[in-house]
């Protein structure tokens, strides 16, 4: 296995390696949960390396490569549990597509876990700030001017989403309880949602109430996540000095804490093979979940190893957290 480094500490382990090759070594049916974000295609190039997903000079050289970890991610994920897979979908142009469109490669994700026998079990978007998007994308489709001059052009700003897929069997260790946490950004100081749940005519918006995780699991169970601050990622939380390293697509700290809280119980185990800087490793350990990650890009792996020892020595509570 081409692995430059590896580096582990109370719960964790990170690779600085091609994740293909690190998802290889990992035994059968012994991951819990993977959730990550993976290179959308050559949107953003990450870096010079041939084993980059995101270096690649055409479409099929990407999916032929991502298709080997998927392969991968299926013989590794215990019978009945989940893969969530953070995407979008992909803006098109002139030069590179000959058209201005989109790219279906959320539906393309979910055709390549089914080829590799995964079910498609569940999805969930995620809104985007159009004026944020058009700063960071510049695309004339979001820009008022282009209403103005011809709205045949104007789009909306394209969602994130949360793609979960199972692995076909019976999960052999329920993930089972109460929600005792809500994250997002609509809650109260101590934990309590902002917008009150009614239940048979009384209010039971904070955790300990009785009816506190129905209300958790009815904003959880929506279709569209609304309330996902954007800022929320790893760089904003921990980046102390203008050296550390910032991912340029970072995951929501609230996208994966929900993630986790869903699909996984404190012990498991999860897997990110993209961990870029460790956004989701950082949010496992923080967690109680044991962590593996790969990373092939060495200042994301040593920002990483930082960042997930700086999660292991913190002792924040959760209800905190979660009211962030």
């Amino acid at each position: 296995m081409l692995v430059a480094d590896q580096k582990s500490g109370d719960g964790w382990t990170i690779w600085n390696g091609d994740c293909v090759e690190v998802t290889k070594s990992l035994p059968d049916d012994s991951v819990h949960m993977s959730v990550y974000s993976p290179p959308f295609e050559s949107l953003f190039t990450f870096s010079d390396d041939p084993r980059d997903m995101s270096n690649c000079s055409d479409a099929q050289t990407f999916w032929d490569h991502y298709k080997f970890l998927i392969g991968e991610l299926y013989r590794i994920t215990k019978p009945g549990r989940i893969v969530a897979t953070h995407c979008m979908q992909l803006p098109t142009s002139i030069t590179r597509d000959g058209f201005i469109g989109i790219r279906d490669f959320r539906g393309e994700v979910i055709r390549a876990f089914q080829d590799k026998g995964f079910y498609f079990h569940s999805e969930v978007h995620i809104r985007k700030d159009p004026v944020v998007a058009m700063q960071r994308s510049k695309s004339i489709g979001l820009l008022h001017k282009q209403v103005c001059k011809d709205s045949t052009i104007s789009r909306m700003a394209l969602a994130d989403y949360v793609v979960a897929m199972r692995k076909p069997g019976v999960n052999a260790e329920p993930v089972s309880g109460p929600f005792t946490a809500y994250y997002g950004n609509e809650t109260t100081p101590d934990g309590a949602l902002r917008s009150e749940s009614v239940f048979r005519g009384t209010s039971w918006n904070k955790p300990g109430d009785p009816w506190y995780s129905v209300a958790v699991w009815q904003r959880y169970a929506e279709s569209v996540w609304l309330d996902i601050n954007q800022s929320d990622v790893l760089s904003h939380k921990l980046a102390r000095e203008h050296t550390d390293e910032r991912h340029i697509s970072p995951l929501q700290l609230t996208v994966i804490r929900r993630c986790l809280d869903l699909w996984s119980n404190p012990g498991d185990v999860v897997y990110s093979p993209f961990a870029g800087i460790g956004s989701e490793l950082y949010c496992a350990v923080q967690m109680g979940r044991k962590a593996l990650g790969a990373e092939l890009k060495p200042s994301y792996f040593k920002q990483a190893v930082a960042n997930v020892a700086q999660a292991k020595s913190e002792q924040k509570d959760l209800f905190s957290l979660a009211a962030e």
